[in-house]
């Protein structure tokens, strides 16, 4: 599957559902370069996952939101939930790993404690 460009219109609909795996960019950005096959390598193995690319330049007020302040940065959600953010080029046996880890997941827990959370923090 190839990837997704991702802008603060589709960001949304695109994190909502299913795996999805977020690398923030940009093109100066030597370590981007580095990373970019890797992904594309990983968006090819797995099809039932969304790959998707934040231009960090086009997409400043986005990449602002996630506190986004080196990169490359890779940022997993599964299911509307963020679950994992890191900076630096991963190595592809890294990238393998966090989707097993992400396939892995007891979901239902996941959502119970992230929805306590929201409300603790909605409480403040």
């Amino acid at each position: 599957m190839a990837t997704t460009e991702i802008t603060t219109a589709n960001h949304d609909a695109t994190v909502s559902e299913g795996i999805v795996l977020l690398d923030f960019w940009a093109d100066w950005c030597g370590p981007c370069h580095m990373f970019a096959p890797v992904f594309e390598k990983a968006s090819n193995e797995h099809s039932d996952i969304t790959f998707g690319k934040v231009d960090t330049e086009a997409q400043q007020d986005l990449a602002a939101s996630y506190g986004v302040q080196s990169i490359p940065t890779l940022v997993a959600y599964r299911d509307g939930i963020p679950l994992f953010s890191q900076a630096g080029a991963l190595p592809s046996e890294a990238v393998e790993d966090l989707i097993s880890q992400l396939r892995a997941l007891d979901m239902d827990e996941i959502r119970a404690e992230y929805d306590k959370q929201v409300a603790e923090n909605a409480a403040k």
